[in-house]
């Protein structure tokens, strides 16, 4: 049987997102591995595993919100923003308060724009920004707009805060210790990230690395398209309207939401059969995914 699917895997410290795919589709023979929203060697936790045709809706997956569990490290100023950087910069902290930086958290509450790292994946001028830093380029970012919904602190142990994040995707945890250090006037860097939450994935039901590739019954870990897209607009096919999406037709729509609105189209058996989006009158198919 095609496997289909997806997996909330805690993600083991050390490991790049890709290690973790390539191991996958090495341990349990898989042609088609993916995997919905990266992190950093440094950072474990909710990592949401693509598996076959799956693979194709990994964009839907990682556009949801994330929650992280974050430790900066106030005073220390690393090149990457985190702690597998170089130093850059060391700062005295004594004259930091928890009170201070908690005066400081609701500025980087709701849209906000952020620059993000030299050391990340993001291409400019056709190449990655890391591949420029290694050769010691350093260039200008455009920031981006982000949101962070809450931000609150759950301990502070001088030199070290840890915060809760929960925010919008392309959110870099890195750019927002290294910006929280700059407004403190002190410098900081990422100690230690945890994702704690991707979408409907928690790390309270995600299941460790290798605990998942030993089970021999490892499929049972797999969740349906129905419960990873559950943030999705649902429609249930019958009919003569599953004959039209697996023919790339648009159907009729009498729901009024938004032109753009993306839907997931079931049939009456919870199988996906196609990502629909909301043009004028009609449903159009823009992804179909045939039994």
């Amino acid at each position: 049987m095609a496997v289909f699917g997806f997996v909330n895997v805690n993600k083991p410290k050390g490991a790049t997102s890709h290690d973790v795919v390539a191991r996958t589709r090495r341990t349990l023979g898989l042609k088609k591995v993916g995997h919905a929203g990266t992190l950093d060697p440094l950072a474990t936790g909710v990592l949401v595993l693509c598996l076959g045709g799956a693979t194709r809706l990994s964009e839907y997956v990682m556009e949801t919100t994330k929650r992280y569990r974050a430790t900066v490290h106030l005073g220390v100023e690393t090149d990457t923003y985190d702690a597998e950087g170089q130093v850059v910069a060391e700062h005295n902290v004594s004259g930091i308060t928890r009170k201070d930086v908690e005066r400081l958290l609701p500025t980087f509450v709701g849209e906000i724009k952020q620059v993000p790292p030299m050391y990340s994946a993001i291409k400019q001028r056709g190449r990655k920004l890391y591949e420029l830093a290694r050769a010691g380029e350093i260039v200008e970012r455009e920031a981006r707009q982000i949101t962070i919904y809450e931000l609150q602190m759950v301990d502070w142990s001088s030199p070290f805060v840890t915060l809760d994040v929960t925010c919008s995707p392309g959110t870099y945890i890195r750019s927002l210790a290294h910006d929280l250090g700059k407004a403190l006037g002190i410098g900081a860097s990422l100690s230690a990230l945890e994702r704690t939450a991707s979408g409907v994935f928690t790390i309270e039901d995600a299941i460790p690395l290798d605990d998942f590739l030993n089970d021999p019954d490892w499929r049972s870990h797999i969740k349906t398209a129905s419960e990873a897209l559950a943030n999705y607009y649902r429609i249930t096919l019958t009919g003569a309207a599953v004959n039209d999406v697996y023919n790339g037709r648009s159907i009729s729509r009498t729901v009024d939401l938004p032109d753009g609105t993306l839907a997931m189209g079931y049939d009456l058996g919870d199988q996906l059969l196609a990502v629909l989006r909301a043009d004028g009158a009609f449903w159009k198919p823009i992804k179909v995914f045939y039994p």
